[in-house]
Parts: structure tokens; sequence; C-alpha cells
């Protein structure tokens, strides 16, 4: 199950960035990097650049932020 927060809803609709294209970068994603406790994965979707900040729980992923 995707929760999104707030800020990566505000982010999201600020940059133009779907859901789908969130839910497709972490489905197939080029490059997954851990800093802390928070993961980013990253990818060419749509011809852009993305990358996706999220916690990820035992049945459940939090996305922070979408860049």
């Amino acid at each position: 199950m995707l929760n999104y927060s707030e800020h990566a809803i505000k982010r999201m609709k600020q940059r133009a960035i779907t859901a789908f294209e969130v839910e497709y970068l972490l489905r197939f994603p080029a490059e997954v990097r851990i800093f802390k406790d928070r993961k980013i994965a990253s990818a060419f979707v749509g011809g852009r650049h993305l990358k996706v900040v999220f916690v990820e729980g035992e049945n459940y992923i939090k996305i922070i932020t979408v860049m």
C-alpha cells in the first residue's frame, strides 16, 4: 500500500509528476540508495529523471517527497 505525505502531494502537483509515474519508478528503479532510514529511488520516466524518497514498512510504503 502506498501512502503519500502532504509534502509529496504538494511537490507532485508543483512538478507535474503523476501517481502513475511514481508507482512506475518504484516498480522499475534504475537505482535505489539508502540514506539514514530512507530510500531514494531514481530513474528516467517519461523523458525526465525522477527521484522518490520513501520509507518502506512491512505492509506499506510512505512517499516522503518526489523530485
